[in-house]
Formats: C-alpha cells, structure tokens, sequence
C-alpha cells in the first residue's frame, strides 16, 4: 500500500479520496471539490494496492469487478470521475500505466491486439454486440443507437438526443431520393431506416455480429423496407459495387491502425465519382496513443481509438478529399452518464441474466468511458469525405438548413405515426 499512498498523494488534489486498506487503516487525499462529493473505497485483500500500482485501469477495474475493492461513499462512477478530474489533459485520464517499459510493452501489445484480419474482426464483434438482446434494450434508447448521441440541449431525453445525431449525420450525406447507401458497421439498423424514411433511398447495411444483422432484418421485416433496407452479415473488405453514399458511425474504432490503408482504399473503389462518405466515430484530441489493456481484454477486443491525423493523413494517401471536420466534445459523456443510469436501474436484471461481476464490469466501463469524454482526452469526430471537391455546395449551410428540416419533420404527427408502425 505505501506505494500506492505515495502515487495518489502525488495525482489526488482535487476532491476527497479515503482509501481503506484491507488491515482497516485509513488514508485520506485531495480537498473538497464543489464538482464531487467525498469518495471511500476499501480494500478487501492485501494485493489489491499492488495490483494497482502495477496497471492501475487494469487492476482498479478487476478488482472493484471481483469485489476485492468496495466503495463505501460514493459510487465507482464517482471514483473514476474524480481519478480523471485529477488527471493530466493529454491522456484519458490519469489510468495509464508508468514507467518506459511498462509503456513500451503496453505500446508494442495493443498494436498486436489491433491487427483485425477478417475471423478475428467477427471474433471480436460478437464478443461486443452479440450479447443478450435484452441487455441492450435497458440502456440503450428504443431505436438501440449504441453511439454518442447530439446534445442540442443537455435536459434534452435520450431519446431525442439520438433522434437529432441521425438528423446530423443524414445532413452532412446530402442526400437526395433514389440514392443507393453503404451503412457499414450497421449496429441495430435504425440510421439506414431513418435514411430509407427520411429519404426514400436505398440502403445497404452491413456488420458482423449474426444477432445484430438479424434484429435489422426483423425490423426491416416489419417496417415492409426489407426490399429497399438490405442488411447483410459481411466484413466489408468482402463488398463490391459503387455507392452514392457511405455513412459509417462507430466502425472505425474496431479497424486497428493496421488496417486504415486498406479501409479507405476499399471505401474509395465503392464510393462513385461524385459520392460522399461520412465517418463518425470516438476520436483522440492529441496525438496517436494505445488501448489499454483492460478495454482490449474485457470490451473492445482489436479496439482503438484514432487521433484525427491518423484519420486524415490516411485519407489524404488515397486521394479522399476532407471537406468538413467536427469535434463533438462533451455529447458522448451526456449519453454514457444516461445508460449508466439506465444500467442501475436494471441492476437486478442485468445480474439475473449475467451475474454480479458482469454488471460491474459495465459500470466501470460505461463509467470510465464517461470520464475519458468529460475529463480526459476523448471526443467524437465526424469528418466529411469526398472524391470530388465539387460534390458539395459551396458553404456548410446546406447542412444546417436540412437538419433544421428534419427536425421539424420529425416533429410532424404523421412522421411519429410512420416511425411507429
């Protein structure tokens, strides 16, 4: 423990941390924060402060899964909130492991966790989103968006902060009836339905989890769209044929560095000579770093988070114009923090189908990846791609006058009428 008093004397200056350690002695850190309150942990055996110390994300997150650390005042969302709080801006936080060799052999393991070839990109799909339909449906909005949802207002629900980033996206594809669209890393459906309703345009939707690909074909089923909404259980290296656009939200993160070269030459071959491509997914506001190694093992296998040069010098090697760029700072932190309520609230549940260490590992997750968006170094890009610079208009207001559009056509009670059958 004394080297773990050591370090958090150093990092804890902001707020109040009480470490219990597994003998009963108490350590005090930090000052009264206005942002959070008081914080208590307890230790429950004697290698939990050493395990720590040795990778603090990794053995902070095993242990609080395993009970062998316990908060006492407070929750583990205001644990990690108060750890990011105290952490330095370059980083997500201040859960990163120390010392060279230990950055060096976290560096040189999370490239080999990057390298997706097509058995692994499924292996690791189906590790994230082919679990209990039933899970999903607790925390996610009714239309399953399992990516950051737009905050045009805070109070605003989940629901209608999803509602408005499909009308975001749908306004920078600029889109136009009859179009065929690439939705790759499709998730649950709902942006190629919304696209197919808000746009009568056919959409192609492709991802790797069989559960997934399924739901989307039962909806489309049911929509009466299953002939103009094609989902298909694809890796899209295998897809052939030209698209008037490709949207793709939440997919680059499950790339690997290692397979960017072949993304965008493959999405280049499929988009058409005036087409559009927009790309949204979690972003890094510095430079290049790693995944570390407790996202790799128990959520994101093969999973990484791209600063914004790793995107566009990639892009701009295979002739792929960047016509627009948008960092979305905090709207991803305002949706983790509503499913980590959601995920409480269902917390009976959710251990009923699982058990007691799957339900915490989900919060640390959702929890830590809130942090990481509030606190830490973490945002969400979406970048605009195209082939030909005349493919846009001149300025971005075509954008703001069709989402403007969309949302008041959503507001329509004719539209709610159609969403709903």
């Amino acid at each position: 423990m004394w080297l773990l008093d050591k370090m958090l004397r150093q990092l804890v200056k902001q707020g109040e941390l009480t470490v219990v350690d597994h003998d009963g002695t108490r350590h005090s850190y930090g000052a009264p924060d206005s942002r959070h309150g008081p914080v208590t942990i307890r230790f429950t055996d004697a290698k939990v402060g050493a395990d720590i110390v040795k990778d603090p994300r990794l053995g902070l997150g095993e242990a609080y899964m395993d009970g062998r650390m316990v908060v006492e005042q407070g929750d583990v969302r205001e644990l990690i909130l108060l750890a990011h709080m105290n952490g330095p801006f370059e980083v997500p936080g201040h859960f990163q492991p120390k010392g060279p060799w230990r950055k060096a052999l976290d560096t040189i393991m999370g490239q080999i966790d990057q390298i997706n070839w097509k058995a692994r990109s499924r292996r690791n799909a189906e590790h994230t989103y082919n679990l209990t339909r039933r899970l999903y449906e607790l925390f996610l909005d009714a239309d399953r968006q399992y990516t950051m949802a737009y905050y045009r207002d805070t109070s605003n629900s989940l629901e209608q902060a999803q509602l408005d980033k499909k009308a975001h996206l749908a306004a920078k594809l600029y889109l136009k009836p009859g179009m065929k669209v690439l939705d790759i890393g499709c998730g649950w459906g709902g942006l190629a339905l919304y696209l197919h309703r808000m746009y009568d345009v056919d959409v192609v939707g492709i991802a790797l989890a069989p559960d997934q690909i399924a739901f989307c074909k039962e909806r489309a089923e049911a929509e009466g769209v299953a002939d103009r909404v094609k989902f298909e259980l694809m890796d899209y290296r295998d897809l052939t044929g030209e698209f008037d656009r490709i949207v793709n939200v939440g997919l680059i993160e499950h790339l690997g560095t290692p397979h960017y070269p072949g993304f965008f030459a493959h999405v280049r071959r499929l988009l058409k000579p005036d087409g559009i491509m927009v790309s949204h997914c979690c972003g890094r506001a510095g430079g290049p770093g790693t995944t570390d190694a407790w996202t790799r093992k128990y959520i994101f296998p093969g999973g990484y988070i791209p600063a914004l040069s790793e995107l566009v010098s990639e892009s701009q090697r295979h002739r792929l114009i960047v016509t627009d760029v948008e960092a979305m700072r905090y709207h991803y932190a305002h949706t983790l923090h509503e499913w980590y309520k959601r995920t409480n609230a269902a917390e009976d549940e959710i251990v009923a189908m699982y058990d007691r260490r799957f339900f915490r590992m989900w919060q640390f997750y959702l929890a830590g990846a809130e942090a990481a968006f509030r606190y830490g170094g973490l945002v969400n890009w979406q970048v605009q791609f195209v082939k030909r610079r005349d493919a846009i208009p001149m300025t971005r207001d075509y954008m703001y006058e069709e989402e403007a559009r969309l949302r008041e056509r959503e507001s329509a009670p004719e539209w709610h009428l159609a969403a709903a059958e």
